[in-house]
């Protein structure tokens, strides 16, 4: 199914297509990796809505990427809970560990690392969101712990990549 198909019938569950910008979004993001301006320009079209509606979504909310990231996207949180909870020495060692700052890729394409205002799981502070997976209550051993566990599954993918067969043209 297209991704064009996909957001259809995605936007056929609403009364009205400006609701189905969010859904028309992901649907184009898991596409595409992120989303530059002219998949979000193709949305709008999709749906038949003002191009600026598709932009003011995809810019405004932190799950919608506009520039590449990389494989694992790194989101951890910095509001008041977390940053009580230790956040900001936990960015430090991240920053220290994965050799880049805050908004960069390292040069591998792993790993991207963002800060967040708010990823609603206070109970679980300091916490990170990796992909769609939350992880609380992190330290510096947890943080370790997660990125050795994203480097061993990044390596099966590539492994697995490696090992499977391409058809010509690919």
């Amino acid at each position: 199914m297209t991704m064009r198909e996909k957001i259809e019938e995605a936007a056929a569950r609403y009364p009205d297509q400006r609701s189905a910008i969010m859904p028309a979004l992901l649907i184009a993001q898991r596409q595409h990796g992120h989303l530059p301006g002219p998949v979000l320009e193709e949305v709008a079209d999709i749906l038949g809505v003002e191009r600026i509606w598709v932009y003011e979504l995809a810019t405004f909310y932190t799950l919608f990427h506009t520039e590449p990231v990389g494989m694992f996207h790194l989101q951890l949180c910095d509001n008041v809970s977390c940053m009580l909870c230790g956040s900001e020495d936990l960015l430090k060692h991240l920053e220290t560990v994965l050799g880049i700052k805050k908004g960069d890729t390292t040069p591998d394409g792993l790993f991207t690392l963002s800060t967040v205002e708010c990823l609603g799981a206070c109970e679980m502070a300091p916490v990170m969101q990796v992909g769609d997976d939350y992880h609380g209550d992190l330290d510096v051993a947890r943080i370790n712990a997660l990125l050795d566990s994203l480097r061993a599954t990044a390596g099966r993918v590539a492994s697995v990549e490696h090992a499977s067969p391409r058809l010509p043209g690919e």
